[in-house]
């Protein structure tokens, strides 16, 4: 998995130009599913027909990551921004940014090796190079993401979006591995999770699913001083129970630990405390869904380099597989 884990993670996508990613997908699966559709909020959604006698279940990843949008060009040519999602100025100075025409751009701040405070967001600016606004390759209202390219540490796995491109990547190899189900699976890579869940909540509406199945990243207490959680990268992929936006119903849960058991895949139980995922939009859908979260665990989630580990991967795409292959009896 470990080049289409690359081509995902370094393509540009921040929420609400998630079209790179989406065409990279698209380009991925469509000779092997039934129909394949992009809906008007830009979902991708992938059928694959059942054997018959299933239920009907819809598996959703999103495909955008954090950025940076454009506010403002001052006269010198450096960029004023707001945050595209959960972005943390602790996180920004020196970092490079690339925007969909290609451009690079680095971030300072007015107090550059002047003060030990974090920045605040009104002394933030980006640097495309430009000598005067009359030549600024950008404008008011272009987006960008971070730039940084994949690592490959051998077990472990560094990127930016690897929140949640991992989502996705393990959402497109379970399409690949899964073999015939009785169920009708509606693989969704949805958009603009990182600013309120929107593409999946409109999928979810236009899906109609039995059982809903999210795939995203969490965070981990194996950090020297972390505030403590009980999950650990490498320790497998974790079941969530509960997160700020969603409790995940006690059926859907042991569905998926008992699934889990059975196939000896080592696994984590998911209590997050803060943030949420796809999983709330999927389950308040219409009258209700039965939604659940395979999560992966991840290091330095919302930075330009956020750290998964590679086993945690392939036991989560080893789960959603059985997941899908099952009798489902919700």
């Amino acid at each position: 998995m470990k080049e289409i884990i690359k081509q995902l993670v370094e393509a540009y996508g921040p929420s609400g130009h998630e079209g790179q990613v989406r065409a990279l997908i698209e380009g991925l699966i469509r000779d092997q599913v039934d129909e394949i559709r992009t809906d008007a909020l830009g979902n991708l959604i992938a059928f694959r027909k059942g054997t018959g006698g299933g239920k009907r279940i819809m598996t959703a990843s999103h495909m955008d990551e954090i950025g940076l949008i454009v506010t403002y060009v001052d006269k010198k040519g450096f960029l004023r921004c707001a945050p595209v999602g959960g972005v943390f100025p602790m996180t920004l100075v020196g970092s490079r940014v690339r925007f969909a025409n290609g451009q690079v751009g680095v971030i300072s701040t007015e107090k550059w090796l002047r003060s030990n405070d974090l920045p605040p967001w009104d002394e933030l600016y980006v640097d495309v190079g430009a000598t005067s606004a009359d030549d600024v390759p950008v404008s008011v209202g272009d987006a960008a993401a971070f730039d940084r390219p994949f690592a490959d540490l051998g077990k472990r796995l560094v990127a930016k979006a690897m929140d949640n491109r991992i989502g996705c990547a393990v959402n497109l190899q379970a399409l690949l591995e899964m073999g015939e189900s009785p169920n009708d699976v509606y693989f969704v890579f949805t958009t603009q999770e990182e600013v309120g869940l929107r593409g999946a909540t409109v999928s979810a509406f236009g899906v109609e699913p039995d059982v809903g199945i999210a795939l995203d990243v969490t965070g981990v207490g194996d950090t020297p001083e972390a505030h403590p959680m009980a999950v650990s990268l490498g320790d497998g992929p974790t079941i969530k129970v509960m997160d700020s936006s969603v409790i995940v119903p006690a059926a859907v849960r042991n569905w998926m630990m008992q699934t889990a058991q059975k196939a000896g895949i080592k696994y984590q139980v998911e209590v997050l405390e803060r943030g949420g995922t796809d999983t709330a939009a999927v389950q308040r859908s219409r009258a209700g869904v039965p939604a659940g979260c395979i999560s992966i665990p991840c290091r330095y989630i919302h930075t330009a380099s956020e750290m998964v580990d590679y086993d945690d991967v392939q036991g989560a795409v080893r789960l959603l597989v059985e997941l899908l292959k099952s009798q489902v009896t919700l």
